[in-house]
């Protein structure tokens, strides 16, 4: 059973950086091809997109409120994914979930929620003005 644990959460002053983890286990992370995603949830707004990585790496996509500031990237031998926050602001204040899925297009990155079947419990990122 694939679990998919977050960390790197807290509380920041806007401007200010944070490197949230995505750690994947219970699966052969690194053999079998499983493209991830971030999303986040703020209070009274829907689930959003933020940034989505292929199998192999060599593949992002990323929401348009954070191109430029956030950089998703792994490290398969560890069976983990990144997220570095730069430039946080308070509109990024929510709650961040990595997302899995497996897929044999190594190059495939997937901005959509309803793609994935695993996903993390979620870690709090809030970034005060």
């Amino acid at each position: 059973q694939v679990q998919l644990v977050e960390s790197g959460g807290g509380l920041v002053q806007a401007g200010g950086s944070l490197r949230l983890s995505c750690a994947v286990s219970g699966g052969t992370f690194s053999v079998y091809s499983m493209a991830v995603a971030w999303f986040r949830l703020a209070p009274g707004k829907e689930r959003e997109f933020v940034a989505a990585i292929s199998w192999r790496g060599g593949s992002t996509d990323y929401a348009d409120s954070v191109k430029g500031r956030f950089t998703i990237s792994r490290d398969n031998a560890k069976n983990t994914v990144y997220l570095q926050m730069n430039s946080l602001k308070p509109e990024d204040t929510a709650v961040y979930t990595c997302a899995a899925k497996y897929t044999i297009r190594g190059s495939a990155v997937f901005g959509n929620p309803r793609d994935y079947d695993r996903w993390g419990q979620g870690t709090q990122v809030t970034v005060s003005s």
